[in-house]
């Protein structure tokens, strides 16, 4: 009995060893994962900007973009707009549940690393055919009563769940990016049909100023008329000048309107509930300076090439989840539980039953499935690559189209309000020869209607002006950061 006894502690011990030495060789195994370690992708970075040349410099107080950006052009009304962006916009809305399905995933993924346990209640009872033949015995079998718990588990030897879990992990962090693109595209874009309402306040405004001064003009030519001095040519020529400008400032409604309405979309309103008070552009309104930086630090400011960057590194880590699959599956299953005929005994001692044991497979022929989704994978990639770096050179293209615009509208804004000034000393000098009788009335619509036309084209100006400040701030990320990926 003893001898028994002291075979049964060796046994148990042996046993032990050998638990233990497969654990620590698991262990080893599994700190290796299949497939490419991921690099991210070289692309091509300028030293500087070309359209740089020439660029205000932003005081050393802001020598880097907010995220609040939209502040930097100092209009309440347009800060109390874009801070409804995050809260209504459904766009923004919709981005970020799909950020959370892709945060779900990753918590899928990971839960492959732990063992499944499942347990069940299950009751059983049977009864034989009488028209088979059969040798004595009871035609009616007892009721079985069992409770089983099974275990599985697949032990990450070649690093495929890692893998999934890394891909997952970066296809989350891109969906983030995505997110913050949203927000970035709604704000700007909510931006510059603000400045584009502006705009037209001030078209209106001029507008408004012109037909009161052709009121004028008007008046003055049917008194002229009345004293015979003037023709009813100049009459109906003035009234002419008048109605068209009447119509022209009607005309600004619709447009503005649209605006309006567009805004109220982007704050996630309906249009009947927005309405924006008039507030024409003035002559102190310009594009706020803003900081460049250096071109290197659009690749880690831009969330659409942080989430083409993530997208990458997802796809790497697909091509090792493919490549482990030529390896062999290790898994680990246990079963346990109660098992009896009787109620009474089904959780008793006696009852109990277990196995535990691992599994290995190995699948020896797929007709080329593996190498087929291997090769998917690594085609994945590399799409993803050219996507990441057109991303990029798109970026770099946005900041010079927009750099440019900036400098040329500059220069374009001089040269228009001396033209402005020009004309409307034209307006003066031509009217007082006209009442002096030295000139007709036509000469007098004639610079009356290019001192209008200036005037509106330089406001026009100013508000291409602002919406390329707009644009450049959105081509230098809108003040977001790659370190703000969750």
């Amino acid at each position: 009995m003893l001898n028994r006894t002291r075979e049964g502690l060796t046994q148990m011990r042996q046993r032990g060893w050998m638990l233990a030495a497969a654990t620590v060789m698991l262990s080893v195994l599994s700190a290796c994962s299949v497939g490419p370690d991921y690099v991210k992708p070289a692309v091509a970075v300028p030293s500087n900007y070309k359209e740089n040349e020439g660029w205000q410099v932003a005081q050393p107080k802001d020598a880097t973009l907010r995220g609040n950006w939209w502040e930097m052009f100092s209009d309440p009304q347009l800060n109390a707009l874009e801070e409804q962006v995050d809260i209504s916009n459904q766009n923004v809305a919709r981005a970020e549940a799909q950020f959370r399905q892709a945060r779900a995933l990753v918590q899928q993924s990971r839960a492959s690393y732990f063992p499944t346990v499942t347990i069940g209640v299950g009751l059983n009872n049977s009864s034989k055919s009488t028209t088979l033949a059969s040798t004595a015995g009871m035609r009616t079998a007892p009721m079985l009563y069992s409770l089983p718990i099974d275990v599985s588990w697949e032990i990450d030897v070649w690093g495929r769940i890692r893998r999934l879990v890394e891909s997952s992990q970066a296809g989350a962090q891109a969906s983030a990016a995505d997110l913050e693109t949203a927000r970035l595209s709604a704000r700007t874009e909510l931006a510059q049909d603000y400045v584009q309402l502006r705009t037209l306040d001030t078209q209106k405004q001029l507008l408004d100023a012109a037909v009161a001064d052709f009121q004028k003009s008007l008046e003055l030519t049917n008194n002229r008329y009345a004293s015979g001095v003037a023709s009813r040519a100049d009459v109906l020529q003035a009234e002419t000048q008048l109605k068209t400008t009447q119509a022209q400032a009607i005309d600004v409604g619709v447009q503005r309107a649209q605006l309006e309405h567009a805004i109220a979309l982007l704050i996630g309103k309906p249009a009947s509930a927005v309405s924006i008070p008039a507030a024409p552009l003035t002559a102190t309104t310009l594009p706020p300076p803003i900081p460049l930086g250096v071109p290197s630090e659009v690749l880690e400011r831009r969330p659409d090439i942080a989430a083409a960057e993530r997208q990458v590194a997802a796809a790497n880590a697909q091509i090792g989840a493919a490549q482990a699959a030529y390896y062999p599956t290790v898994s680990l299953g246990a079963t346990g539980g109660f098992e009896s005929s009787g109620l009474g005994q089904w959780l008793s001692s006696p009852s109990r039953f277990w196995s535990v044991g691992p599994a290995i497979s190995e699948t020896i022929f797929d007709g080329g499935l593996r190498a087929g989704l291997t090769d998917q994978a690594r085609a994945v990639y590399d799409g993803s690559v050219a996507s990441y770096r057109e991303t990029v050179l798109s970026a770099f293209q946005e900041v010079e189209d927009n750099l440019a615009a900036l400098r040329i509208l500059e220069s374009e804004a001089q040269v228009q309000d001396e033209a402005v000034k020009a004309a409307q000393q034209s307006v003066a000098v031509i009217t007082n020869q006209y009442r002096a009788g030295i000139t007709n009335y036509l000469t007098v619509i004639t610079a009356q209607t290019a001192a209008l036309t200036n005037e509106r084209t330089a406001a026009t100006i100013l508000g291409n002006r602002l919406n390329a400040a707009v644009l450049l701030i959105k081509a230098l990320g809108g003040g977001w950061n790659t370190t703000n990926l969750p």
